[in-house]
Formats: C-alpha cells, sequence, structure tokens
C-alpha cells in the first residue's frame, strides 16, 4: 500500500493542502468560541461547558481507532480510501450549523443537549474525513523531503485558514446585533467553507493502489486491536505521538482561552482578531523556513528547535498578570514561528513512522496509524479546553446569559492568564522530553524507500 514515487506533482500538492481549510476551520472556530458560546450565550456554567464539548471529542478518541482500521480494510477491497472522506465532507457542515442553531430563550440544559448532541455529529463527520486524509502521505510518496514538502504545504493553508476562521468567524459573528443570528451565519459561512475544502482533498486519494477480497470482516473490537497494535509496536510513534499530545493540549489551552484573554485582560472582546493575526502570520511565512530547517538539520532536531521558540514565547506571555497590553502581541507572534514548526514537522514525521513500521513489521496499516494520531490529536485539543473550564471554575470565573453583565475578580483573570502563558510553556517542555525518545533519521527512511522500490520491482 506504500506509493513508490519518489516526487509529487503540483496539483496533488495543492489540492492535499486544500484540504486543511477544513481542518483548520473545524480546529479553530468551535476551541475558539464554543466554550464562549456556552458560558456567555445561552448561559451554560463553564465546568458543564468544558464536560460538552470533552464529551463529543473523547467520542472522536473512541471512533477514530475503528475508523482507521476500516478505511484500511477499505483500500485493500476498493483501491481507495475516498468514499468516507466524501461522506464526512458532505455531513459536517450540516451538524456545524446544527451546533450554533440553539433557539434564543433555551434554558442551558436544553442548551447543553443541543450542543452536545449536534457536535458530536458533527466531530464524527470530522472524523470520516481526517483519518483517511492523515494516512494519505504514506502512500503518495515515500521520498523524505517530499513528505516534508507535502505537509509544509498543507500546514501553510492550514495556517491561513485558522487565520481567517479565528480571525473572521469572530468578526462575521459580531457583524449582527442580535448575537445568537450572528453565530448562526458564522456557522453556516464557515460549514460550507469546510465541507468544499475537504472535497476537494478527497480527490488526491490514490485510486486501485491494492484491490483484493482478502479483506475479512472484522469486529469493532478487532479494529480497535489493530490501532492499539500500531502503538506497541512502534517506539518511533510513540514517541512523536506523545510529543504531538502534549502540544495539541498547549496550543488547544491557548486557542480556547484566546476570546477570554481579549475580554478579560485585554478588555476588548474584539481583540481576539488581533491575538489571531498575531499568531498566526507569522506561521504562514515560518513554515518554509522550518522545511529548509528540516533539510539541513533533520525533521525531529528542527521540531525541537520550534517547539523550544514556542515555548519560550508562551512563558513570556505570564507578564499580562501584571501588566497587561499590546506588548502580547510580540510573544504572540513569536509562538506563532514556533507553531508553524510544530505542525508541519510531526505531521512530516507521522509518515515517515508508518513507513517504517511497514518494512519492519510487513503491511502498511496507514489508516490505523491515521486513527490513533487523529484519536490523540482531538483528545489533546480536547483536553486544553477542559483545562481551561477547570481553571476558570477554580478560580471563580462568573459565566452570564445574553446580555448579563458580570465582572470577574482578579484571581479569575490571572487565571486566564497563566492559561495563556505558564501552563502552556510547562505542557511543550514536557513534549521535548518525549520526543528525546524518537529514533528515526533520514538515513532509516532512505532505506526504508530503497526497500519499497526493491518490492515495486519483484511485483
Amino acid at each position: 500500500m506504500t506509493a513508490t514515487e519518489r516526487s509529487i506533482s503540483r496539483g496533488v500538492v495543492t489540492r492535499y493542502a486544500i484540504g486543511s481549510i477544513g481542518t483548520g476551520g473545524f480546529a479553530t472556530l468551535p476551541g475558539l468560541v464554543l466554550v464562549y458560546y456556552l458560558t456567555d450565550t445561552l448561559g451554560v456554567t463553564a465546568l458543564v461547558a468544558g464536560l460538552v464539548v470533552t464529551a463529543a471529542k473523547v467520542w472522536d478518541v473512541v471512533i477514530d481507532p475503528w475508523i482507521g482500521e476500516r478505511s484500511d480494510r477499505r483500500l485493500v477491497r476498493t483501491g481507495t480510501r475516498r468514499t468516507w472522506m466524501v461522506v464526512g465532507a458532505i455531513a459536517l457542515p450540516v451538524g456545524f450549523l446544527l451546533t450554533f442553531a440553539v433557539p434564543a430563550g433555551s434554558i442551558p440544559a436544553v442548551a447543553t443537549v443541543w450542543v452536545f448532541l449536534s457536535f458530536l455529529t458533527t466531530a464524527t463527520a470530522f472524523s470520516l474525513f481526517q483519518v483517511p486524509y492523515i494516512a494519505l502521505p504514506a502512500e503518495l510518496t515515500t521520498d523524505y523531503d517530499a513528505r516534508t514538502r507535502l505537509l509544509t504545504w498543507r500546514v501553510v493553508v492550514l495556517t491561513i485558514a485558522i487565520l481567517l476562521f479565528g480571525a473572521g468567524g469572530p468578526e462575521l459573528r459580531g457583524a449582527f446585533a442580535d448575537e445568537h443570528t450572528g453565530y448562526l451565519v458564522m456557522a453556516l459561512v464557515a460549514g460550507v467553507v469546510i465541507g468544499v475544502g475537504m472535497l476537494v482533498a478527497s480527490t488526491t486519494a490514490p485510486k486501485n493502489l491494492a484491490v483484493t477480497d482478502a479483506a475479512p470482516r472484522r469486529s469493532i473490537r478487532a479494529g480497535y486491536a489493530e490501532g492499539l497494535a500500531a502503538l506497541r509496536r512502534s517506539a518511533p510513534f510513540r514517541a512523536l505521538l506523545a510529543a504531538f499530545v502534549l502540544q495539541g493540549l498547549a496550543t488547544g489551552l491557548m486557542l480556547a482561552g484566546a476570546q477570554f484573554v481579549a475580554t478579560w485582560v485585554l478588555r476588548d472582546e474584539g481583540a481576539v482578531t488581533y491575538l489571531f493575526v498575531a499568531l498566526i502570520a507569522p506561521a504562514v511565512f515560518a513554515a518554509p523556513v522550518w522545511e529548509r530547517v528540516a533539510r539541513r538539520v533533520g525533521k525531529e532536531r528542527g521540531f525541537a528547535i520550534a517547539s523550544v521558540v514556542f515555548g519560550v514565547a508562551a512563558l513570556t506571555l505570564v507578564g499580562m498578570v501584571w501588566a497587561p497590553g499590546p506588548w502580547i502581541y510580540l510573544p504572540v507572534a513569536v509562538a506563532g514561528i514556533g507553531y508553524a514548526g510544530m505542525q508541519s514537522l510531526p505531521m512530516a514525521m507521522l509518515p515517515d513512522v508508518i513507513s517504517h513500521d511497514a518494512r519492519t513489521h510487513g503491511l502498511g496499516r496507514a489508516g490505523s496509524f491515521g486513527g490513533v494520531w487523529t484519536a490523540g490529536e482531538t483528545a489533546g485539543m480536547a483536553l486544553g479546553a477542559t483545562v481551561l473550564t477547570i481553571v476558570l471554575a477554580l478560580t471563580g470565573y462568573l459565566q452570564s446569559s445574553g446580555s448579563e453583565i458580570v465582572t470577574q475578580s482578579p484571581t479569575a483573570v490571572a487565571g486566564i492568564a497563566l492559561s495563556f502563558s505558564v501552563i502552556p510553556a510547562l505542557l511543550v517542555a514536557a513534549s521535548l522530553f518525549a520526543l528525546r525518545r524518537y529514533p528515526l533519521r533520514r538515513s532509516d527512511i532512505d532505506a526504508d524507500a530503497a526497500a519499497a522500490a526493491v518490492t515495486a520491482v519483484a511485483r
């Protein structure tokens, strides 16, 4: 199931990257506004709001490994992973719109159940697309640097999407006097854009990689077992996944906290737009730089350097506890430079891990790896929102409903600031310890590519 081509056409790189319009939009907008929507529009308490978002994400963690195994089986039987990608792309906009369509005046209990069920549906649709999407790079090329190029441009589009959704979503919401209408229009526009991006990316899924009738029916339990087996047997995968999940937790925490920082630290709800511009604009230009760094020193070293840059920048933001002000945009911009490498390089390392496992343990299981990876990434991002809501609850954050006006205590404001600075920095530091155990280097991947070429010739 591993491709033998050593180069990728610009068209494939472009269409694959466009898929990140969808992944960037879905990862950004709910993480940015959903907890805030629940607490400050629907009147749901902060802790319950965090549980709603987390519960839907936990469902993703449960279902992703199963989707990955089923994606592998469908590839064997039909020669492509495209079918489920298309289903997810069509279903996601519907679920996304319903998530932000809670009728005005609904009591918090009804609003909670409505958002939970709608977001659960949306998250499932996203997984149907995302799991096979993550598996594709290992099948599109075997080349070490070509994979970096493919994932670099994916991250360029991803960061642009995060900027557009992160900055444009709140702006679109704020364009309407009625906040319920604003959220609904925001969800409609964002859902359509996300779905189109996913449909474009689905066209890059190779066809007829391997078609056979030797794909027996397997139980749901067997699907999970395959994902866990991949995790157990691959030390490189365990190290890379641990680092990525910890960093997902850090970035998820900052993403969920951005609106709260804007509203209660900077005292300007609209400042969330500037925070996103400060973070993402540098990342757009930095991603190709990290590609060159990886070519020179290796992906794993480049990943470590990017992580240090991000962590140090996040730590300096602790100063907003005592002196909030526009100065915070500078360290946020530096964090954005590191963030670009933290996204592109581990994603470029994942297909290396998959191909290495295929060579050392037989038939490749890219879907199973992708399922476990997506589950870990989802868990990290979801727990980021959970950590934020726990901090908010512990520091006495007061929720509000509609036009109700509340005043937060200095302790609650300090908790918001720490959630955006010290805690993410500590999580990134922990990820570096996990990354130290990653063993693969360029020579290993070149050997895998050579072995794949020999196998292809033999066939």
